[in-house]
């Protein structure tokens, strides 16, 4: 695997692969071109982890097919569109579909390197995200199935009375688990407890 990051070069035109890939390889990126979005496609499985930047119109399949495609299969590289049409309203919506950037041809260079650098941000700040929440999902086994109720409980800002309610059970007995909990946490204050329990996908409510 290379230790350069990679952006993947989706379009059907030549001359924006050649130039895009020699601006991003002299920048330092590991780049990875293709013709099409098919073709992508058919081989996304074995495809590294990078950003993917993107032309919205292409035969076959146009960008806004493909990024439709990759999100059903659970592709999550970050995606910068690129349209040569002026056509806004495209790009606005491969932006709501979960893109993070569009540039309209032709695009500087320097516009170019600001957009596949806050990609390769979004993916670092994804990474970290997940590592936090299963972190903290390793630390909250060390709870009880009452536990981690009364903690969620707690997540979502009920006090202990409405908690108690809720589970059938007496405030005390609430407030024993509640100090059960700082205690395996180790937690501090019951900030230091939530804040494990947010980065768990604790306190987001009742459905």
């Amino acid at each position: 695997m290379s230790e350069r990051l990679l952006v993947h070069i989706i379009d059907d035109e030549d001359a924006v692969r050649r130039g895009a890939s020699f601006f991003l390889k002299t920048s330092g990126y590991a780049v990875r071109t293709w013709e099409s979005g098919v073709s992508f496609l058919k081989e996304v499985r074995h495809a590294e982890t990078g950003c993917i930047l993107l032309d919205l119109r292409m035969p076959e399949m146009d960008g806004l097919e493909l990024q439709q495609q990759l999100k059903q299969r659970g592709v999550t590289m970050p995606i910068i569109v690129l349209t040569g049409h002026g056509d806004v309203g495209a790009a606005v919506r491969a932006m709501k579909a979960g893109a993070v950037d569009f540039l309209e041809k032709p695009f500087h260079t320097d516009v170019l390197h600001d957009a596949v650098g806050r990609a390769f941000r979004c993916i670092e700040a994804s990474r970290d995200t997940m590592v936090r929440a299963a972190d903290a999902e390793v630390v909250l086994g060390v709870l009880s199935d009452r536990e981690r109720e009364v903690l969620d409980g707690l997540a979502q800002g009920y006090p202990n009375k409405t908690i108690a309610y809720d589970l059938g059970i007496s405030p005390r007995t609430v407030e024993v688990h509640r100090a059960n909990i700082m205690s395996k946490l180790r937690a501090r204050s019951l900030s230091e407890a939530l804040r494990i329990a947010f980065a768990a996908g604790m306190g987001e409510g009742r459905s």
